[in-house]
């Protein structure tokens, strides 16, 4: 490989990260809006709430809300990547008994051939 295609890979790989990163970003953003949205919300539904009452229990609620959001991408993560381990694993072993299979194919085709070929050249 050429140190410029090298080069080109990292800079697609760190090009590929930024935008991953800047994705979730704007992700997180988009979910404390909707966090904050349902906070205001539910607190309009309160209206014997004073103004300092509605602040407080709003922030709390975007809060949690926020919270309960973070914590159920946390167990998609964690199980995207148990996900990814199992299908790697499985791809391994996939290909592993592929190998085994071709390359006994081949040895099985040799020794036919080699069979047909002793045959064939013995006098009769």
């Amino acid at each position: 490989m050429t140190p410029g295609r090298a080069h080109g890979r990292e800079e697609a790989a760190d090009t590929a990260a930024g935008m991953a990163r800047l994705e979730g970003y704007l992700a997180g953003q988009a979910h404390l809006r909707e966090a904050r949205t349902r906070a205001e919300a539910f607190v309009q539904r309160l209206p014997w709430l004073t103004a300092t009452e509605r602040e407080e229990i709003a922030e709390r609620y975007a809060e949690a809300y926020a919270e309960q959001i973070a914590q159920a991408l946390r167990l998609v993560v964690r199980r995207a990547a148990e996900l990814r381990e199992e299908y790697t694993q499985r791809y391994e072993e996939l290909r592993r008994r592929l190998l085994c299979a071709t390359v006994a194919a081949l040895a099985a085709g040799a020794a036919v051939l080699a069979g047909l070929a002793a045959w064939a050249l013995t006098p009769r």
